[in-house]
C-alpha cells in the first residue's frame, strides 16, 4: 500500500496506518485520525505527540458528556478511540525514558480503555495474573455470561503495543466468534514496563506458564482448547513459549518472527559470530560509530534503537542490540513446538521481511503458512490497514483447528 501520509518517513506512514486499521474494531475514525496526520510535522516527535495527544483529549471529553448523559454506547465507542490516539501519542517518546509525557498519555490511555471496557456487555474483567512476586495486568473477555466452558484465546502485543491495543488487534475480532479471551502485558510492555521499570526476557515461556495457569483457574475456560496468539515480536515469543510449553492447542505467529536481530546483524560486515562478539564487547567504540550512524541515516533505525534501550534495557545502542541477539529461534528451538501453527506473513513488511517463511522453514509441527497480500490492503507488518480480511483468515483457520464453531 502506498502512503496517504508521511511519504517520506516509513516509520510515521506506518504508525498512522496503524490507527486508521484499528478503525476496523473501534480504535479510532477515519476523520479524526487524518486530522491528526495533517497537522504533524513529519520526523517530529514532538508534533507527533501533541496532535495525537490532543485528540484524545477531544474524544475523551466527548466520552465523558456521553457517559454522563447516559449514552453508554456513544460512550464506550468515544473512550475506545481515545484510548488508541493516547497510546500512539507516547509511542515516539521512549529515547527519554524521564520523559514525564509518556505516562500521562499512557495512564490516559488506560483509563479510557477501562472506562469503555466497563461499558461491554459482558464487561470486559481487569484481571491481574500472579507471575513471580508480581502480577501482569490483563483482561479477560467472554462472549456472554452463560459460563460454558469455551475455547480461549491468550493474546499479547509486541515490542512496543499495550494490552489495551489487543482489543483493535484481534480480541473484538475473537470475541465476535464466540471465543474467551485473556490479554495481558508481560515483562517489557507497558503494563509492567512504565511503571515498574520491567523489561522483556527471551525466554517467554515463563511467562506463558503461569497465563495458562491463570487461565485454567476460570470455569469458562476449556482447557483442551487454549490458544497463544502473539503479535508483531509476539511472533517470535508465542513459537518460543510453545516450543516449552505443552498444554497449547494452537499457536497464531501474527507475523511470524525467527529471528530478531537479524536486521542488526545484516548492517555490520562479516560472518555472525564475528559480529555477535563486536556488539558483546565490554567496550567497542566502532561498533558504536556504527550504530550512531544508522540511526542518524534511518528514522526506522533510530526508534527501534530508542525503544529497544527502554524496553530490553541497555544504556547505548550496542548494548540494546547485544540484548536481541538472544531472541531467536535457532539452535532446534522452533522445532520443539507440537502444536498446530499458523504463521502469517505480510508481503510488503518493511520491519521483518523474510522472517516469517524463515520460522515456517524451521517447523516441524502440524504447520500453516498465511501471506497477506496488496490487492486487499492487507500487505504490510501485521496487516495494519486490512484487519477484518486478516482476523477472519486466522480465526477461520483457528475454528477448523479446534472444531470451533460461534
Amino acid at each position: 500500500m502506498k502512503p496517504v501520509f508521511f511519504p517520506e518517513n516509513s516509520q510515521f506512514w506506518f504508525e498512522t496506518l496503524r490507527v486508521f486499521g484499528h478503525s476496523a474494531y473501534g480504535g479510532g475514525d477515519f476523520g479524526e485520525a487524518a486530522v491528526v496526520a495533517e497537522r504533524i510535522t513529519s520526523g517530529d516527535y514532538d508534533s507527533w505527540h501533541d496532535e495525537w495527544f490532543a485528540m484524545g483529549e477531544r474524544v475523551a471529553a466527548v466520552a465523558r458528556k456521553a457517559k454522563d448523559g447516559g449514552h453508554r454506547i456513544s460512550a464506550r465507542d468515544a473512550f475506545l478511540r481515545a484510548s488508541n490516539y493516547y497510546r500512539s501519542a507516547e509511542f515516539f517518546l521512549h529515547g527519554n525514558p524521564d520523559d514525564p509525557r509518556i505516562l500521562t498519555a499512557y495512564d490516559a490511555s488506560v483509563a479510557c480503555f477501562r472506562e469503555a471496557a466497563a461499558l461491554f456487555t459482558p464487561p470486559i474483567e481487569l484481571v491481574g495474573i500472579p507471575y513471580e512476586d508480581t502480577v501482569l495486568p490483563g483482561y479477560f473477555y467472554r462472549p456472554d455470561d452463560s459460563g460454558a466452558a469455551r475455547p480461549t484465546v491468550l493474546m499479547f502485543n509486541g515490542f512496543d503495543g499495550t494490552a489495551e491495543e489487543m482489543h483493535f488487534g484481534g480480541a473484538a475480532a475473537a470475541v465476535e466468534r464466540g471465543y474467551n479471551v485473556l490479554t495481558f502485558d508481560g515483562p517489557g510492555q507497558p503494563g509492567t514496563r512504565h511503571h515498574h521499570g520491567m523489561v522483556f526476557r527471551p525466554d517467554w515461556e515463563a511467562v506463558v506458564t503461569p497465563v495458562i495457569d491463570y487461565a485454567l483457574t476460570r470455569s469458562e475456560v476449556d482447557p483442551e482448547r487454549i490458544a497463544l496468539f502473539g503479535n508483531s515480536l509476539g511472533g517470535l515469543l508465542a513459537p518460543r513459549a510453545a516450543a516449552y510449553e505443552h498444554r497449547l492447542a494452537a499457536v497464531i505467529a501474527f507475523d511470524g518472527v525467527f529471528d530478531m536481530a537479524s536486521a542488526v546483524i545484516e548492517a555490520f560486515p562479516g560472518d555472525r559470530a564475528e559480529i555477535e562478539k563486536q556488539l558483546r564487547a565490554d567496550e567497542n567504540p566502532e561498533a558504536d560509530a556504527g550504530l550512531e550512524q544508522a540511526m542518524a541515516a534511518s528514522p526506522k533505525i533510530r526508534w527501534a534503537m530508542e525503544q529497544g534501550m527502554y524496553v530490553m534495557g541497555g544504556t547505548t545502542p550496542r548494548e540494546f542490540s547485544a540484548k536481541f541477539l538472544d531472541y531467536n529461534l535457532g539452535g532446534g528451538v522452533a522445532e520443539k513446538i507440537t502444536s498446530p501453527t499458523l504463521v502469517c506473513s505480510g508481503s510488503t513488511d518493511v520491519f521483518f521481511k523474510g522472517q516469517p517463511e524463515e520460522l515456517f522453514e524451521h517447523l516441524t509441527c502440524p504447520k500453516t503458512f498465511l501471506e497477506f497480500t496488496a490487492e486487499l490492503g492487507a500487505d504490510a507488518h501485521c496487516q495494519a490497514g486490512g484487519q477484518r480480511f486478516a482476523y477472519a483468515q486466522v480465526y477461520d483457520w483457528l475454528d477448523d483447528t479446534l472444531g470451533h464453531r460461534a
